[in-house]
């Protein structure tokens, strides 16, 4: 045959070939091999890694995930475990897949030097953080992670934040005057308010101004499309058995991140008005520090140092989309984290009168407005309930992420594996799904005592008050609320100095009970973050009785 023809022939059957692949051939392929992919690496992490003793997988699909993301209180389950299993078990997740958890504080303190590095956020999470939030502080990773986190401490550093407190104060004071006149209306001795949305509108308002040097004026009844959407993920129903499939499916397939659940729509659309507005606050940013609006004292704000750091061409340069990014984030962790702390403590105050009493007292006799210095030297108590309060009731429960390299994390106390090997130390292989419970941490019998439950201040201020198992958890206060290592929480000092102006304004002018008396039953009800709720409230309400304090 002719040279030819024979290339003639060749290129026919080529494209016969390629007319005869459907795409459910090329679907079924890539099905294929993503099959294997995940079969391969699954034998070599069950190869190289400890095999751990755990819960049994009690749901064919989902194992333990769904009982743990429907549980009212997961911190609970996950001590049970570690009592069970020991200091470093296995947890069965999602279409086979498997976690270990971590409560052992040696392994804690290995893990979290470690974070960003060899213990990195996992593909699903990654995934969603890049959708809502775009390549900011939480989406990056490395060396990534700590040019962004570098370019971002001044605007968190003590000075910058000592400069805020009169923002603080006067959000606070405008829920004051608010209160005081809802109290009038009703008879002028007291009135019930859902305070938790007060709560949410004093976080919001606060970043807008301190970071933004903008005033979303929520607390002044202003509608703006931010505080509409923040609020919607308050009120919205309990979750769906689709968005809850949704949603674990996800950890393994983030494409489902698309799929347009209720609350996959709701996000898209936090996403975008958190966008828009970034955009206009950046633009106008910028316009003022050209037209010379700005004076010549370097901006120490959040929005100053984030243009500074887009104009910079130093080893802290942002892109503009990563600016876009932070702006992003600050704005629903603030909106999110800040609240839900300061409504746990209005909750833990008006169920316990005692610590409430004593709270006031303290407030009464210092007498002024506590500058933040004094704040954080002069008020013993009310740094005790705010560190009881982290400590009962993180707004993040719990955390995941993935090996990025084979790992050795050693222990403080043996296991025994599901050999019957006795270890101090465990294998893990690269991939593997490594989780931290944190609410079990924080109330664990075994690490905090026997009254590890109980609302308890005091233990703050008493010698020998925190354990010596607690001692051992090396993060902030021995409290891993705001997580520790490379990615601990950049705005504590920010949330902790707004908790502590609003409780001293609000406790010292009001007196707050239990809408219901003492039997009111608190649970956990759904906005981005788990929050409390009183039980049979729509959304996250949360109702108290509010009194104007006499004397």
């Amino acid at each position: 045959m002719e040279p030819s023809s024979l290339l003639t022939t060749t290129q026919d059957n080529l494209l016969a070939m390629t007319r005869s692949v459907t795409l459910l051939d090329i679907a079924a392929a890539i099905t294929a091999i993503w099959a294997l992919r995940g079969a391969l690496r699954t034998a070599r992490r069950s190869f190289k890694t400890t095999k751990l003793r755990g819960p049994p997988r009690t749901d064919l699909v989902f194992g333990a995930s769904k009982q743990i993301l429907e549980s009212l209180d997961a911190g609970t389950i996950y001590e049970a475990w570690a009592k069970e299993y020991g200091v470093v078990y296995e947890v069965p997740t999602t279409l086979g897949g498997k976690k270990i958890m971590l409560t052992d504080s040696r392994a804690l303190t290995h893990f979290y030097a470690r974070e960003t590095w060899t213990y990195v956020h996992t593909e699903s999470a990654r995934f969603f953080l890049q959708h809502i939030f775009g390549r900011g502080v939480l989406w990056s990773q490395g060396e990534d992670h700590r040019r962004q986190r570098k370019s971002l401490n001044p605007a968190f550093s003590q000075a910058a934040i000592r400069n805020l407190a009169p923002i603080f104060y006067s959000s606070a004071h405008k829920v004051k005057s608010a209160w005081e006149a809802m109290i009038d209306a009703n008879s002028g001795n007291s009135t019930v308010i859902e305070v938790q949305n007060w709560m949410n509108h004093i976080s919001l308002d606060s970043i807008g101004l301190a970071g933004f040097s903008h005033d979303f004026g929520s607390l002044d009844g202003k509608p703006a499309s931010i505080t509409k959407i923040f609020d919607t993920f308050g009120s919205s129903p309990s979750r769906s058995a689709v968005n809850a499939a949704v949603l674990l499916l996800s950890q393994v397939f983030p494409l489902l991140e698309y799929v347009p659940t209720p609350r996959t729509q709701l996000l898209r659309e936090m996403q975008r008005i958190m966008e828009d507005i970034s955009k206009e606050l950046l633009a106008r940013s910028k316009k003022e520090k050209e037209e010379g609006v700005v004076d010549g004292k370097e901006d120490k704000s959040v929005i100053g140092v984030l243009v500074k750091a887009n104009d910079s061409d130093s080893s802290i340069h942002l892109t503009h989309d990563e600016v876009l990014a932070q702006m992003k984030i600050l704005l629903a962790a603030a909106y999110e984290t800040t609240s839900i702390t300061m409504t746990w403590a209005l909750l833990e105050l008006a169920g316990s009168p005692d610590i409430q009493s004593k709270l006031r007292q303290e407030l009464l006799e210092f007498g002024e407005e506590p500058t933040y210095d004094q704040q954080q030297h002069s008020l013993p108590y009310l740094d005790a309930i705010l560190h009881e309060t982290l400590r009962v009731h993180p707004a993040v429960t719990d955390i995941i992420r993935t090996a990025a390299e084979d790992d050795i994390i050693p222990l403080s106390e043996s296991i025994v594996t599901q050999s019957g090997e006795v270890v101090n130390s465990i294998s893990v292989a690269r991939g593997t799904r490594i989780g931290i419970p944190i609410s079990c941490i924080n109330r664990s019998t075994e690490i905090w005592g026997a009254d590890a439950k109980v609302f308890r201040p005091e233990r703050w201020l008493e010698e020998g008050g925190i354990p010596r198992k607690a001692q051992d958890i090396q993060a902030y206060r021995h409290l891993l609320t705001f997580v520790d290592g490379p990615r601990t929480c950049l705005g504590k000092g920010f949330a902790m100095a707004e908790f502590k102006a609003v409780m001293s304004v609000l406790v010292k002018n009001f007196v707050f009970e239990m809408r219901d008396g003492p039997s009111t039953r608190v649970e956990l009800g759904r906005g981005m973050l788990p929050r409390p709720r009183i039980v049979g409230e729509e959304g996250t309400n949360v109702p108290l009785r509010v009194r104007r304090y006499e004397g």
